[in-house]
C-alpha cells in the first residue's frame, strides 16, 4: 500500500470527518479513496457504532428529553463512525446558527441538530425549509413574533443574508429592503405551538405551528416575481438564484477545501479558488440543489485532494481529532464537562455561537490565549502513553526494528498522525531535539516516553494547526 493512499485518506478524514488513527487509514486506504467517499456521503447505509445505550447509563441525563447536551453532541462526534454525518452537522451548526444563551432549550436544540443529520447531505431547498419550520429557529429569530399586518424582519433579513443568497455577488446587491418586507410577509404564521421557556414544558421539544389565520394572503412581489407567496414559495424562489449557487458553493469549500475570506467579504471579494466554485454551481443546478452531489463531486477533485493543509482547524476539529486519535472517551467515563470547557477555552462553544452569523473562520481561530489552550490540550493528550491511541503508534514503531535513528523516529510520529506534512526546518529542529541520545532502541525502558515526547513535540508546531 502506497503511502500517498494513506497521506490521501488522512486528507479526507480529516476534511469528511475528524481525523482517524493510523490503523483506520490504513483499512479505508485498502478500501478504496472513491468507495471511502461513498461510505461517508451514505450515512446511513452504515452503523454508527456507537453504543449509545451503554452510555446513557452512566450519563443519566441524555435521556430522550435531553439529548441536545453538548457533551451528549461530543460523545457522537468522538465515536460515531458516520463521521461525515456529525462533521455536516458542524457546518450547518455554523450557518444556520441558534444559540443556547436565548433558546435554553436542550431538547428544542437537538432536534435541529437532527434536522441536520436527516437532510444535511440532501436538498437544500428541503432544508431551507426545514429549518424555516424548524422551532428552535422560529423562537431564536422571532418569527413568532411575527404576525399579519405587522411583521417582524428577523428572520426573513437572515434567511436572505446568511443562509441562502448572502447580501452580494461580484459587486451587485442579491436583494433589496423590498424584497426582505415581503419575504418575512410570506412567512407570517410560521410560529410555535407552546413556549421553549422552562415552564411549563421545558422537557420536551417545542413544537412547529402554521396558523392560517395569521397568515399575509396578500400579493407579494420578491426577487422580481408576483404572486400570493408563502415560506416554501418564497424558498423555490431563492434556491435557483445563481447568487445561491455561489453562496453555498463558497461556504462548501471554505468548510472542506481551504480557508477563504469571512462571509461579509464575499460580495466584493471573488473566491480563491473561482474554478472549482464554478464547478460546484453547475452541480448545485445539475443536481436540483443536492448537497450530497456537490460533495461527491468535490471529493473526488484535485481541487480538494490538492489543498492538504491549508485550513486552521477549528477548536472543535482540533480536540474531537485529538481526542479521536488518542483514542480516548471509547467507553464512557465521567469527566466530558472538561472537554466541552476547553472548547468554549479556544473559543468554539457548541450550541452558541457568537452571533447569527456564526463562527469567524480560519487565522481568526488563532489568538495568543487560545494557542495555549490549543497546544497544551494537544500535547497533554498525545503524551499520555496510558491512551490505547498513544500505545498503538509506540507498538507500530517499535515494529519497524530494534532501533530507530532520530529522523526516523520524527518521520515515523509524523506518518502515524496522518501522514502530516512540516516544513524542512521545523522537520530538522524536531530531528535535533532528539538527536542527543543517538540511537532510540525500541526496546529499551525509556523507548515509550522518547516517542510521547517527540509527539508532543510535534503537535506544539505550527503545522499542526491546520488540517
Amino acid at each position: 500500500m502506497a503511502e500517498n493512499d494513506i497521506a490521501l485518506m488522512g486528507h479526507l478524514m480529516r476534511r469528511a470527518g475528524f481525523g482517524a488513527q493510523y490503523e483506520e487509514l490504513e483499512t479505508r486506504a485498502a478500501k478504496g479513496y472513491e468507495e471511502t467517499v461513498e461510505e461517508l456521503l451514505n450515512p446511513k447505509d452504515h452503523p454508527d457504532g456507537m453504543d449509545l445505550d451503554l452510555a446513557e447509563r452512566y450519563f443519566i441525563e441524555w435521556n430522550h428529553f435531553v439529548r441536545g447536551v453538548p457533551e451528549y453532541i461530543t460523545w457522537r462526534m468522538i465515536n460515531s463512525a458516520r463521521q461525515l454525518e456529525e462533521k455536516i452537522v458542524l457546518f450547518w451548526h455554523g450557518i444556520l446558527c441558534i444559540s443556547d444563551s436565548k433558546l435554553q432549550s436542550y431538547p428544542t436544540e437537538y432536534e435541529e441538530l437532527e434536522l441536520f443529520r436527516r437532510d444535511g447531505l440532501g436538498s437544500f431547498r428541503d432544508l431551507l425549509v426545514g429549518i424555516s419550520k424548524d422551532p428552535a429557529m422560529v423562537y431564536y429569530l422571532d418569527n413568532c413574533l411575527s404576525h399579519k399586518g405587522a411583521i417582524n424582519e428577523n428572520y426573513g433579513r437572515e434567511l436572505l443574508e446568511l443562509f441562502s443568497l448572502g447580501v452580494g455577488m461580484d459587486g451587485e446587491f442579491n436583494y433589496t429592503e423590498d424584497d426582505v418586507k415581503e419575504c418575512s410577509r410570506a412567512f407570517t404564521g410560521w410560529t410555535i405551538a407552546n413556549s421553549i421557556p422552562q415552564q411549563p414544558y421545558g422537557r420536551y421539544a417545542a413544537q412547529f405551528l402554521y396558523n392560517p389565520d395569521d397568515h399575509d394572503e396578500g400579493e407579494k412581489t420578491f426577487l422580481g416575481e408576483t404572486g400570493n407567496f408563502n415560506g416554501e414559495d418564497i424558498i423555490d424562489i431563492i434556491v435557483k438564484q445563481p447568487a445561491t449557487a455561489r453562496f453555498i458553493s463558497r461556504h462548501l469549500y471554505n468548510f472542506f477545501v481551504a480557508d477563504d475570506v469571512e462571509v461579509p467579504s464575499w460580495m466584493d471579494t471573488p473566491p480563491a479558488d473561482m474554478e472549482t466554485i464554478k464547478m460546484l454551481e453547475e452541480e448545485y443546478f445539475r443536481s436540483d440543489y443536492n448537497i450530497k452531489s456537490m460533495l461527491r463531486l468535490l471529493f473526488n477533485s484535485d481541487a480538494f485532494k490538492n489543498a492538504r493543509f491549508t485550513k486552521v482547524k477549528s477548536p472543535i476539529e482540533t480536540i474531537i481529532g485529538t481526542l479521536r486519535l488518542v483514542g480516548d472517551w471509547a467507553t464512557p467515563k465521567p469527566g466530558m464537562e472538561f472537554i466541552f470547557d476547553e472548547m468554549k477555552y479556544m473559543g468554539q462553544e457548541i450550541l452558541n455561537p457568537p452571533s447569527v452569523e456564526g463562527w469567524h473562520t480560519g487565522k481568526e481561530w488563532i489568538d495568543g490565549g487560545t494557542l495555549v489552550h490549543r497546544i497544551n490540550f494537544a500535547a497533554d493528550s498525545v503524551s499520555n502513553t496510558e491512551f490505547p491511541g498513544v500505545k498503538s503508534i509506540i507498538k507500530k514503531l517499535a515494529d519497524t526494528g530494534p532501533s530507530l535513528s532520530p529522523e526516523n523516529l520524527v518521520d515515523g510520529c509524523l506518518r502515524m498522525l496522518g501522514e502530516y506534512e512540516i516544513s524542512e526546518e521545523t522537520r530538522r529542529m524536531l530531528v535535533d531535539q532528539n538527536s542527543k541520545g543517538g540511537e532510540v532502541l525500541t526496546d529499551s525502558d525509556d523507548f515509550d516516553t522518547t516517542v510521547a515526547e517527540a509527539l508532543r513535540m510535534i503537535v506544539a508546531t505550527k503545522e499542526y494547526l491546520y488540517a
